[in-house]
């Protein structure tokens, strides 16, 4: 147990490092044109307008906020540093309440990762969204079927979240992996919090370069958010609570920490 134990700690160390190399690396990220952005062009129209219309429905119904991404490349990040800053840069779901929800597919790096808002989290966990991704998603992905896993993904993310969440949950509990005790040590816990700690902090807190005011004096945000200030309100063009404004498509302010599952093919 104990070695299997530094194994973890091991494999987290290097997710921490790949994470603060990450940390300085500019990406360029697709625009949010609608509910659906297929920069990938692995869908059909027909399939764009068919997801479409689910999602919408989806957020009348519900006010959360799924998006679909399909992008051409990570750009030599990893699928979650990719997916959680690209959810921060949509601001997916409302401002309040943190309701978004996005599935990324990265077809030509064989990624594809389910990111939640923070408010999701108790509905979606990740254990949940693993088991849509390796049971509806992934056997799709591998007969090149990116139509039916997208699809799949997004049918069954919306079962959990318009109200049978439960029944996922019990269903991802009784997965192999799930009943296995992973850390049984004390050091390997506090390993792991040391190291979310400090992702956290370098990537929530930066120190950008001083700005000379007009007597003179330079100042510093030191508080301001990696990647730029944001807010819990939308950006200009959308409105609060998402949507579509003007005929464009925006999201409502939503953010969140990383939380979800990843798969590969």
């Amino acid at each position: 147990m104990f070695a299997q134990g530094r194994g973890v700690a091991a494999a987290l160390l290097a997710f921490f490092l790949l994470v603060v190399g990450a940390i300085g690396q500019t990406l360029t990220f697709p625009a949010l044109t609608g509910r659906v952005v297929d920069d990938a062009g692995i869908l059909d129209a027909g399939a764009r307008a068919t997801l479409t219309e689910k999602l919408a429905a989806l957020e009348t119904k519900t006010s959360d906020q799924l998006v679909v991404a399909t992008v051409k490349s990570l750009q030599g990040t990893s699928v979650e540093d990719y997916g959680n800053r690209l959810f921060r840069e949509w601001k997916l779901g409302q401002g309040a309440k943190n309701n978004g929800v996005l599935l990324l597919v990265a077809p030509n790096d064989r990624k594809v990762r389910i990111e939640v808002g923070y408010g999701l989290e108790g509905t979606l966990p990740d254990a949940v969204s693993k088991l849509i991704i390796e049971n509806g998603v992934i056997p799709r992905f591998r007969v090149n079927d990116f139509v039916g896993g997208i699809t799949r993904g997004v049918d069954d993310v919306i079962q959990v979240l318009t109200g049978d969440a439960e029944e996922w949950k019990r269903r991802a509990a009784q997965r192999p992996e799930n009943k296995s005790v992973l850390l049984g040590s004390l050091a390997v816990w506090l390993v792991i919090a040391a190291i979310l700690l400090i992702i956290w902090v370098v990537t929530t807190y930066h120190r950008p370069p001083l700005a000379s005011t007009r007597r003179g004096r330079r100042e510093s945000n030191w508080w301001a958010p990696a990647g730029g200030t944001w807010s819990s309100g939308s950006g200009s063009g959308g409105f609060s609570d998402g949507g579509f404004s003007d005929g464009s498509f925006s999201g409502g302010g939503g953010s969140s920490g990383g939380s979800s599952a990843s798969g590969s093919w």
